[in-house]
């Protein structure tokens, strides 16, 4: 008797199904990354690399493991590189104006790569002809999708804006009710305008420092709430308001034309408005000059976002004298990270100094504010945003001026460079305003933070000798300047509101996320005005012990970077779309004391 093992008919060994651990493992590092940078709290420049490094690596080792990855036939990976690069050239026909291939690769090759992994761990088991198909719907919908809407640049921690792209700009809205102001013909005894006290004569007011003097208000915005006086579309521009007899200045692009505009301060009727074949456009900050008009003994100063100073009659909107100072130095407008021309000029002694530079042609100018001719220039770096401003030490009068080569002073008839802070304070893009304290000290923003200087005689010239370095945790202005109160300083840390010691440099408090927004100073009643990025207004007390939030209320709509300006019991606001006036109550009869008690 013999047992004979039955035989199984030899089956095939199952196929292996493809592992796609690397892919997976990269782009969820990516998002990752996205949940948690803003929570690591970086500042505006390590968030910007590290944001750009983490992209470049998604978009370099992607397609390296594609083009060499052995679970992939070869006609697959072939195909796929061909899909991504058709896509991406038709989606860069249809996408509107606004959003370039660049801004495409950046955040829609990340979706497509995203999405093509996906169907490749959900269709391992599909026919090549569904498998193909569904790659190529994979990389193609994320970009189509993209086309669906306009980029409108970024907010200050650098969160993409995007609209449908059927919806009318904030530009178009406003061209589209607005009606323009028939020049009209002055006497020619026309009574030049004068600055009272009040007034807000130009750039965070007549000292450039946001604080306010002679001005008390209510602070209880329940009972006394801030009331509008009226609110109008505006055409886009960064620039902020100056406020001088009953008069309202500022800059807007409008089309083509970059324009100068004068509005009543009491009704925002425009009464007059000077323009110019000028437009300075940035993909990442948006449209429109970016400048504050400076008023001084009847005229205005002002520079437009492409380098054109003008001086106009402040009365009429009549032009004295125009300089085009990029176009007649021969100097190209710097082209990499260039954001336009910022600077708000400052009229010191009959010389109108303004930056306006470019390739190979850094200039800070000083211009006779009569005739516009060129009294000096320096060189002052590139890629420059703060203003210039005055300063008064050992009874010399000087100009400091904080650039890419650092904060320098220089003699403000002659243009003779006085004195240059160390290398160590340079910044890559100066954008913040130094602040004078008493009558040798300052503070000024450095790549990092604050730091605290005095400033004294050395022989003929002069010392500069650090107090503190608050970097690491500190306040870290971008484009946010500060103000000091009361031996503390009040600002913005990157998209935080906080407070620092004036003496130690050591950070008291943290609190309030307003976004990138601006301050200004009620210096006779211990409040801040706080402009929050997205069109808030709130109320702080200047309190260095703690965070004390007193009111808050929606002023505006929209992105909100520009300076708010203060003159008589009036708030002025404006952004790229809209511009309004709110009427501040004055303080109750005995809400002062009742304020302070509740503060004992």
């Amino acid at each position: 008797m013999t047992t004979e093992h039955p035989t199984a008919d030899p089956a095939q060994p199952p196929a292996k199904q493809p592992r796609y651990w690397f892919p997976v493992l990269l782009l969820g590092s990516y998002w990752l990354y996205h949940l948690l940078c803003r929570p690591f709290d970086l500042d505006m420049f390590s968030l910007f690399v590290s944001r750009m490094a983490v992209l470049a690596v998604v978009l370099v080792t992607f397609p390296i493991w594609w083009l060499t990855s052995r679970q992939l036939r070869p006609f697959d990976r072939t195909f796929g590189v061909g899909v991504v690069i058709v896509a991406v050239l038709a989606a860069s026909f249809i996408v509107v104006n606004g959003a370039s291939v660049p801004g495409l690769i950046m955040v829609g090759l990340p979706l497509s790569y995203t999405a093509a992994t996906i169907w490749l761990l959900v269709a391992r088991q599909a026919s090549k002809r569904v498998w193909r198909i569904g790659l190529a719907v994979a990389i193609c919908l994320p970009l189509g999708w993209l086309t669906l809407f306009r980029w409108e640049g970024l907010t200050g921690d650098q969160q993409n804006e995007l609209r449908w792209r059927w919806e009318s700009t904030a530009e178009e809205r406003f061209l589209a009710v607005h009606e323009p102001v028939e020049p009209a013909t002055a006497p020619a005894d026309v009574v030049p305008l004068s600055a009272e006290a009040g007034d807000w004569t130009g750039f965070r007011g007549p000292q450039r420092d946001g604080v306010v003097h002679g001005a008390t208000i209510a602070t209880d915005w329940r009972q006394h709430p801030p009331r509008l006086v009226w609110r109008q579309r505006v055409g886009p521009a960064w620039s902020s308001m100056t406020v001088v007899a009953g008069r309202l200045f500022t800059q807007e692009q409008r089309g083509e034309r970059e324009a100068v505009v004068c509005y009543d301060a009491a009704t925002g009727r425009e009464l007059w408005s000077h323009e110019d074949t000028a437009r300075f456009s940035e993909g990442v900050s948006g449209i429109g000059p970016r400048a504050t008009p400076t008023f001084d003994h009847g005229r205005l100063y002002t520079s437009g976002g492409t380098g054109l100073v003008n001086c106009l009659d402040a009365a009429t909107g009549r032009k004295t004298w125009s300089r085009d100072l990029v176009a007649e130095s021969g100097a190209a407008a710097p082209k990499f990270g260039f954001w336009g021309f910022s600077c708000s000029p400052l009229v010191v002694d009959g010389v109108v100094i303004v930056y306006a530079g470019g390739e190979g042609h850094e200039k800070l100018w000083g211009l006779d504010a009569e005739s516009g001719k060129t009294a000096w220039s320096l060189d002052a770096g590139r890629n420059n945003y703060s203003s210039p401003q005055v300063a008064t030490w050992k009874d010399q009068q000087q100009v400091l001026f904080s650039g890419e080569l650092g904060l320098m002073a220089v003699e403000p008839a002659s243009g003779e460079l006085l004195w240059k802070a160390p290398d160590t304070l340079k910044s890559s893009n100066a954008m913040v305003q130094p602040h004078v304290l008493g009558s040798n000290e300052l503070v000024v923003a450095a790549d990092g933070g604050l730091v605290r200087m005095a400033v004294d005689r050395d022989g003929g010239g002069f010392r500069l000798t650090p107090r503190w370095s608050a970097q690491a945790k500190g306040l870290r202005p971008t484009f946010n300047d500060f103000v000091v109160h009361n031996g503390a300083i009040y600002g913005f840390d990157e998209g935080i509101f906080g407070c620092l010691d004036l003496d130690s440099g050591k950070r008291t408090w943290k609190r309030g996320r307003y976004g990138h927004g601006q301050v200004l100073l009620l210096a006779d009643q211990d409040v801040l005005l706080v402009t929050a990025e997205s069109g808030e207004l709130v109320l702080l007390a200047a309190d260095s012990a703690k965070f004390r939030e007193l009111a808050k209320f929606q002023a505006l709509e929209g992105k909100t970077w520009n300076h708010p300006a203060l003159a008589h019991g009036r708030l002025y606001l404006r952004n790229g779309e809209e511009m309004a006036c709110y009427e501040l109550s004055s303080m109750p009869s005995g809400e002062e004391q009742r304020r302070r008690h509740e503060q004992d």
